[in-house]
């Protein structure tokens, strides 16, 4: 059997492949610091060498910023698209570091051994597992998997901003039925899983201004209008006791979870009370009746991330401050209308706002939520693919954040997307000491295998 051939493959040559993957992280490819231009390229042809000398026609392709890697198969069948980014966060605060974070190394710990340095999980780990999976490929079949093209970029850790062009310049080369996207994590320690669902995100500014400067509140409290207070009524609104949203129209194009996602979600066996225990919590407190999962995953979400006006220094001032401001964010679901809830919110506010006051609003995004089409049958052939790899059984899953590419892939390509990683909670990410386990490269490799030969 030709994909026992390749697993095996994969298992022979794990030694080999860490120490490419530790090549590839020994360079400092951080996006969003000019001082790393240079490095951040040498990371892209590092990585158009890897594809060449697999047989794949591979290219730097130069943008305003940094350098897309496109790389092509060339085979027959279902087309592909596999994406990854090759850039990395900074590494501050470097004296949180136990080491070099660009001297990466294998280390022995109590849960077994990790790849330590900066970008191990975050993203490449992840995208080496899909080259390694080909590698195996090529040696037990002679060709590269099917038809795949690669797209690597190098500027997701600073926004993208050449992306959308790069999309919208090269759609017709970059179309495909599919894409592949490994910058996601396990659902648990040894449960794989499938993102079929991304929230979308709304950032919304609030400024409330009343008098032209700050009052003594002993000659003018009680009289003057007071913004603070003001914004208080407002933030204080927009749940109701249940913990829905009461912005009008806010629920349009939010729809059920479905009774075979339900069952799915049900059987992940979540502990509500166990995850919020890791922050010091232990009470859900979203939106009444709803599962814990559907809360995080499947509904839509109002919270203010930031609220200030008045003096809240050292010791006590007694003002009616001239202005207030909050910053509040919507997390967006199914075919919600990120425009339309923009102006519904704003419209609210407006008629909250005293007649004495002002307000004035701020956009800080609006970007809708990602749904995909798990009917197409390559979602539950790559599910049983990861079911056989891993210990526990594979399930479609939701992201309470948002990931923009698998929005720009369905808008501008005109495909969904399957996001699949094998990421852990624990890989510190972003943060001093990134750690990236063996066994999740290991078996991520494997599962790639698995799923080219379920779904190409």
């Amino acid at each position: 059997m030709t994909l026992t051939a390749v697993l095996d493959r994969i298992d022979a040559g794990l030694p080999r492949s860490l120490e490419r993957l530790t090549d590839f992280l020994r360079i400092p490819s951080i996006s969003t610091d000019s001082d790393y231009a240079a490095a951040c390229r040498r990371a892209a042809e590092w990585l158009v060498a890897e594809l060449t000398a697999l047989g794949a026609r591979a290219e730097l392709r130069d943008t305003p910023g940094h350098p897309m890697v496109v790389a092509r198969t060339g085979g027959a069948g279902r087309p592909i698209l596999f994406y990854g980014h090759y850039d990395v966060q900074p590494v501050d605060p470097l004296d949180l570091w136990d080491r070099d974070p660009f001297d990466p190394a294998i280390e022995e710990t109590p849960d077994g051994r990790v790849i330590r340095g900066r970008g191990a999980a975050d993203d490449k780990g992840q995208l080496m597992t899909f080259v390694e999976a080909c590698r195996a490929w090529k040696d037990v079949h002679g060709d590269l998997p099917g038809n795949v093209t690669f797209l690597f970029e190098g500027e997701e850790e600073s926004g993208s901003p050449s992306l959308v062009p790069f999309l919208e310049e090269n759609a017709a080369e970059l179309g495909a039925d599919l894409a592949l996207i490994c910058d996601t994590g396990l659902f648990a320690a040894d449960r794989p899983g499938i993102v079929t669902q991304l929230r979308g995100l709304l950032g919304e500014e609030v400024v409330i201004r009343g008098a032209d400067k700050d009052l003594h509140s002993g000659s003018f409290g009680g009289l003057a209008a007071n913004p603070v207070r003001a914004l208080a009524r407002i933030v204080a609104s927009l749940h109701d006791e249940a913990g829905r949203v009461t912005v009008p129209g806010f629920y349009d194009g939010v729809p059920d979870l479905t009774a075979e996602l339900a069952a799915q979600w049900d059987a992940l066996g979540f502990d509500a009370g166990l995850f919020l225990s890791g922050v010091g919590l232990s009470i859900p407190a979203g939106e009444a009746g709803r599962s814990a999962l559907e809360q995080l995953w499947s509904r839509p979400t109002c919270e203010v991330n930031g609220i200030r006006g008045g003096y809240a220094g050292r010791g006590f001032k007694t003002v009616l401050p001239a202005e207030a401001a909050a910053k509040i964010s919507f997390r967006l679901v199914g075919s919600q209308d990120p425009l339309a809830i923009r102006d519904s919110f704003r419209a609210m506010v407006r008629d909250m706002v005293p007649a004495d006051c002002t307000v004035e609003f701020h956009d800080h995004g609006a970007a809708p939520a990602s749904r995909m089409d798990t009917s197409d049958p390559a979602f539950e052939a790559a599910r049983r693919a990861l079911s056989a790899e891993w210990p526990h059984e594979a399930a479609y899953i939701g992201a309470g954040g948002s990931i923009p590419i698998a929005g720009h892939f369905q808008s501008i390509l005109g495909m969904d997307s399957m996001l699949i990683g094998f990421g852990r909670d624990d890989d510190r990410i972003h943060s001093p000491n990134e750690k990236y386990d063996v066994a999740s490269f290991h078996r991520g490799a494997r599962s790639w295998a698995r799923i080219l030969d379920a779904i190409r």
